[in-house]
């Protein structure tokens, strides 16, 4: 099961473009990333099957991995309103939704605080 990795990266040219390179050297593809800028640094999302094999590369290269989490990984369609039906559902179950992306295949990445009722209402 894919999980969503939160990696802390430094404001310089190439930090971004290393971190894939260390994955693809070990052969894990990145199936969803997204990221931002925040206080001299950044903060990009990947989607990996491998999460441990992941980890491991990155913090032997010295990266921090600061968060390791399960997603909801939602197969949408491509059109106007299906984003705000999902969002709208977990809503009104109160699910607090803490980190949300697009990944390949025309899929949503959703991290929320209560996974289990997350799954339930979508």
């Amino acid at each position: 099961m894919p999980k969503d990795l939160t990696v802390i990266l430094q404001e310089r040219p190439g930090t971004l473009a290393d971190m894939a390179e260390l994955l693809e050297k070990a052969g894990i593809n990145i199936e969803g990333i997204c990221g931002t800028k925040f206080q001299g640094g950044g903060f990009i999302h990947i989607l990996v099957e491998d999460a441990t094999g992941a980890r491991r590369v990155l913090e032997a290269n010295e990266l921090k991995v600061s968060k390791e989490r399960e997603v909801l990984i939602k197969d949408i369609e491509d059109r106007p309103g299906t984003l705000a039906k999902i969002t709208r559902q977990l809503a009104d179950a109160e699910v607090n939704i803490e980190v949300i992306y697009m990944t390949t295949k025309t899929r949503v990445v959703i991290g929320v605080d209560k996974i289990e009722k997350a799954r339930s209402v979508l």
